[in-house]
């Protein structure tokens, strides 16, 4: 196993994985800027580095200011979490060059699932179901006119290189494509350094399902069961549930089988997720894209197959077995996660502030993944999230009733803050009868 460990992120999602490495004995080091030099994760590690002012780019970016942190505290390995530099294949690339050892997919996976288009002709070429769309990237806008044309309105616009819900447009006539094109190849330019665009079809009513896959260090690609995440603001998740209520055994085993197959067709290795559309009137699903990385939303899988994906992750980074039987994965309950952001709670626009009150709800079935406590200051330079709170029960209504009461006992004071809409959302009755789809909160809004 690993000996030591640099996490090379921020928040709670540094907090997550020094938690595991720490209970299994490795010694975990933090990288922070100016900015986070209070925050629990920085406490919690073994050692801390100062890489950096607030800005990302000059801190949790900055390549050469981690890697000398690694050389100069005698790091093993690099975790990236999610965010930052976590699928930057270069950076991957440069963290084995030095001699470390990178806890996640190599960076030809990162590379080949990194670019939209490329990832659609692979999967297509795998077998793997991909909505109708461009083959190559809309070089102008004429071409782009040609595309849609062919595809059928509405259509997506998206960034190549985009990723997390950014870089994307929906256009239901030439003319918002018109406008849509123009927009989305300037922000992926500015935001991507790739002005490079697809055009997909678009599908008004969807769900967002995603399969959590783990290449294993034998070579094997194991699939740990599917995650519903169509509950969504600006094409960015809120919810995440495990096992998806519109999904049935039949479909699942479908599911399963091609995000195996889109694992091997890159020889995946480490924690992924393979994320698609799924109509729910017809049953088809499509590839949308790989994630080459550990997903906000992995403790809900966490709780329904009994493991810990930070562990496997290490594991499989360090050349060792699993901790599960891969031919005996069982999995059991349900598990419903809601991410606690800095934003009010109708517009969901940036709150940031000084935290005066924090108290986490407790109890049977309840986690949350914090970032935060009372005392620190939720700044403007990085995401919104500030904790992830997670309940699971035997059933789906258990895990209803046991997210109610948390959300009700979840106090923070401060920043603004998105509890209220959890509380809305758990009285929705579209969301309790589990047949929902990506549209259910502009219905609520």
């Amino acid at each position: 196993m690993i000996e030591s460990l640099l996490v090379a992120n921020r928040g709670e999602i540094a907090r997550r994985i020094i938690r595991t490495a720490k209970r299994l004995g490795i010694r975990v080091i933090a990288v922070h800027s100016e900015a986070d030099a209070d925050l629990p994760f920085v406490a919690e590690a073994d050692e801390a580095v100062l890489i950096g002012p607030p800005n990302p780019a000059l801190s949790y970016r900055n390549t050469e200011a981690i890697l000398a942190a690694a050389k100069s505290t005698g790091a093993q390995a690099i975790h990236p979490g999610y965010g930052f530099l976590s699928e930057n294949a270069e950076f991957a690339r440069t963290v084995e060059a030095s001699g470390l050892i990178w806890v996640g997919p190599d960076a030809d996976a990162i590379t080949a699932m990194g670019d939209k288009i490329n990832a659609r002709n692979l999967m297509a070429a795998a077998g793997v179901p991909v909505a109708p769309g461009t083959t190559d990237p809309a070089a102008d806008l004429d071409a782009a006119v040609t595309a849609a044309a062919e595809i059928g309105y509405p259509v997506m616009v998206k960034a190549a290189a985009g990723g997390g819900g950014m870089g994307m447009g929906v256009a239901v006539d030439e003319a918002a494509l018109r406008t849509e094109y123009d927009k989305v190849r300037a922000f992926a330019e500015r935001m991507f350094g790739d002005g490079s665009v697809l055009i997909e079809r678009y599908f008004p009513r969807v769900r967002h399902v995603e399969v959590q896959i783990l290449g294993l260090a034998d070579g094997r690609v194991v699939a740990l069961g599917e995650r519903e995440c169509s509950v969504q603001r600006r094409n960015q998740k809120l919810v995440e549930e495990s096992p998806s209520p519109a999904v049935s055994p039949e479909l699942r085993s479908r599911l399963l089988a091609a995000a195996v197959r889109a694992g091997e067709a890159v020889r995946y290795r480490n924690a992924g997720t393979v994320e698609c559309l799924l109509d729910p009137a017809t049953g088809e699903f499509f590839f949308l894209e790989m994630n080459t990385r550990l997903q906000v939303e992995h403790p809900v899988t966490e709780y329904v197959y009994g493991i810990d994906l930070v562990e496997e992750q290490l594991r499989v980074a360090s050349g060792l077995a699993p901790t599960f039987d891969p031919d005996a994965l069982s999995p059991s309950g349900h598990a419903i996660e809601m991410r606690i952001n800095a934003e009010d709670p109708k517009r969901f626009l940036p709150g940031p502030g000084v935290v005066r009150t924090w108290v986490e709800p407790t109890g049977e079935g309840v986690r949350v993944d914090s970032g935060y406590t009372e005392g620190n200051t939720v700044t403007p330079f990085y995401d919104s999230l500030l904790a992830k709170l997670i309940v699971s029960g035997a059933t789906r209504d258990e895990a209803l009733d046991r997210a109610k009461a948390a959300v009700a006992a979840f106090q923070i004071e401060g920043p603004k803050n998105n509890v209220p809409f959890f509380a809305e959302l758990l009285t929705n009755e579209e969301f309790l009868s589990g047949a929902y789809d990506t549209g259910i909160v502009s219905r609520m809004r």
